[in-house]
């Protein structure tokens, strides 16, 4: 597990974070330049707008993918650390607590990827189209679908660690920024 971690990280770190953030720059700069043709010109390509939401919503999810990965997204925590501050077994039961929604989250996206290939599938099939009716869907619906196999695979390693730390071991252990800097120096 450890091996399949390392190289996963790997992956996010050499290519899914630098393409996140090519797609994130180039719709940026996309919406811009649709700004500028619609207000300073008066023109505007409607496919653009499609263009733009659908690559922005692609991109946004590989990105969560990514910043998942040191458990640095968005989760509600403030219950959780009410109860860490009573005592040792309010510790314990948090970490079950932290345990249990992320096994909840990892069902979730497991079934979210479960009934979207078929949709996904369904949309290259019969060649829906964005609104504009001038994009096929079924791309961008794919990058969403890979954008939430990455969130899958990210949160399997999460519960992972989690269960072992509920045990008292430490598995796959993150280097800390610091570590790293020192690494590269």
């Amino acid at each position: 597990m450890e091996k399949a971690y390392q190289l996963w990280r790997a992956l996010q770190e050499k290519i899914l974070g630098p393409a996140a953030a090519l797609l994130l720059l180039g719709c940026t700069l996309l919406a811009i330049l649709e700004v500028i043709r619609r207000y300073a010109f008066g023109q505007s390509f409607y496919w653009q707008q499609d263009f733009v939401t659908y690559v922005i919503l692609s991109s946004v999810f590989l990105y969560f993918s990514i910043a998942q990965r040191t458990e640095s997204h968005i989760s509600v925590t403030v219950f959780l650390e009410l109860a860490e501050a009573v005592g040792p077994r309010a510790h314990k039961a948090v970490e079950i607590l932290r345990l249990l929604g992320m096994v909840f989250s990892l069902l979730f996206l497991l079934a979210v990827v479960w009934w979207g290939v078929p949709e996904v599938l369904d949309s290259q099939k019969y060649n829906s189209r964005t609104e504009s009716l001038l994009l096929p869907l079924a791309p961008f619906l794919w990058a969403l679908l890979i954008g939430f196999v990455f969130m899958a695979i990210t949160m399997v390693f999460q519960v992972y660690r989690a269960f072992h730390r509920l045990r008292g071991r430490t598995v796959l252990a993150e280097r800390r920024e610091d570590e790293s800097e020192m690494l590269l120096h």
